[in-house]
């Protein structure tokens, strides 16, 4: 059990939270090698490129697919097919020169909300047609389902850190230099927070 005081323990959860704020949602290194991999928001804070554009193209796809015309009966069971085989190609790609985050992230991102909102409309729209749609839901969810299982399995890509120098990743390369320091920061700060709550009564003699 803790013998930090609750009070003091929000404050040091506060500042562990602002401490790391700029690259709680950055998921790279922030050195020159992946500056393309990041968006920059301001002077300091980061968003990861390719779940920016997963969230853009999740967004764009699923306002397509609610106010769509209606669609052909075999367009939405085309849709999921090329959704499985795009995603299981962007998966595949490792090697090489790397596929642009619009083709791997944002566009099965797209297809996959605009099949899961052309789906709930159509089914919503026409008692006939309900099972139909509602299936191509159940496997356009499925099929986002096993290849984010899948993307977080392979691991990061550290094709990056290669050839660098200062490989293997880790505190002091240029990709993780601020974020040490940030860590240092907080925890001499931390540090003498808890050290004030310990000497505290002792100081203030006793009842």
């Amino acid at each position: 059990m803790s013998r930090i005081p609750p009070g003091l323990a929000r404050r040091i959860d506060r500042l562990a939270r602002h401490a790391h704020r700029f690259h709680r949602f950055a998921h790279h290194p922030l050195c020159g090698a992946y500056a393309g991999e990041v968006v920059r928001l301001g002077r300091r804070f980061r968003l990861c490129r390719g779940c920016t554009l997963v969230v853009v193209g999740a967004a764009a796809g699923a306002a397509a697919g609610l106010t769509a015309p209606p669609l052909p009966a075999l367009a939405l069971p085309a849709g999921v097919l090329l959704l499985a085989i795009w995603a299981a190609l962007a998966l595949a790609r490792r090697a090489g020169r790397p596929w642009s985050k619009w083709i791997t992230r944002a566009g099965p991102a797209a297809l996959a909300a605009f099949l899961v909102g052309a789906g709930l409309r159509a089914g919503l729209g026409s008692g006939s047609a309900w099972s139909a749609s509602f299936t191509v839901v159940a496997v356009t969810a499925a099929l986002v389902a096993l290849g984010f299982i899948r993307y977080r399995s392979r691991g990061p890509d550290r094709t990056a850190c290669a050839g660098c120098p200062q490989a293997p990743p880790g505190p002091r390369c240029d990709g993780f230099r601020e974020m040490a320091r940030r860590e240092r920061a907080f925890s001499r700060l931390a540090s003498r927070w808890i050290d004030r709550d310990a000497t505290g009564p002792c100081q203030a003699g006793p009842p």
